[in-house]
């Protein structure tokens, strides 16, 4: 277990959530970060060995999702979390990744500065896992987002954490109705000039966390 994983499973996720992926998905993974074939009986099995509370296979794709939120988990290009995932395989990136660059990314908490940036590589990653369609974004867009934490000198995060927070910033942004923007993909808002277009997988998902926060 890395630091990443532990910050991830440390954020807002159920607790089945966290056995689904300590219990089944990591120590079924391969050296590429890839899961063995998802078997939802033995994932029920587990989960209800006291008491039955998973019953149906969108519960199991909803602890997933729930994973994939965090970080923690990925899904393939082709891979639908709106249908049945039983037989099908996801992506722990945090696993995948090497040692050393995670831990580089969990080091140390640092207050804001100036010349903050999110870490490339950790960014794309981030934004491709939460569905954040346009993964550009610009100077400003930067600036304002360390302005409002440079008024908040006493919150410290590693730049992992930092990352996150700007990946979310960004998505809230997409979603709000002032945003700047002259085309809709599902419920985000993205510059036509960006060349955007989401396919069913991406419309999929974004409509369906659309309908869960109304």
């Amino acid at each position: 277990m890395n630091n990443a994983e532990l910050d991830a499973l440390s954020q807002a996720v159920s607790n089945e959530a966290r056995v689904l992926y300590l219990l089944i998905l990591r120590p079924g993974a391969n050296t590429t970060g890839e899961s063995e074939p998802l078997n939802y009986k033995q994932i029920k099995t587990l989960l209800n060995a006291r008491k039955e509370i998973i019953t149906l296979g969108r519960q199991i794709n909803s602890l997933l999702t729930e994973l994939a939120n965090v970080g923690l988990i990925g899904f393939h290009q082709t891979t639908d979390a709106e249908h049945s995932l039983n037989g099908k395989r996801v992506i722990l990136p945090m696993l995948a990744a090497t040692q050393d660059k995670f831990d580089r990314l969990h080091l140390g908490a640092t207050a804001m500065h100036a010349n903050w940036q999110p870490d490339t590589g950790l960014f794309n990653q981030l934004a491709r896992l939460v569905g954040l369609l346009d993964a550009r974004y610009t100077e400003q867009e930067t600036g304002e987002f360390i302005a409002y934490w440079l008024g908040r000198p006493s919150n410290q995060f590693s730049l992992f954490q930092w990352t996150q927070k700007f990946v979310q910033h960004l998505k809230k942004n997409r979603m709000a109705s002032g945003y700047q923007a002259t085309q809709r993909v599902g419920n985000q808002l993205v510059q036509k000039t960006a060349g955007v277009s989401a396919d069913e997988n991406a419309r999929k998902l974004v409509e369906k966390y659309r309908a869960k926060s109304e």
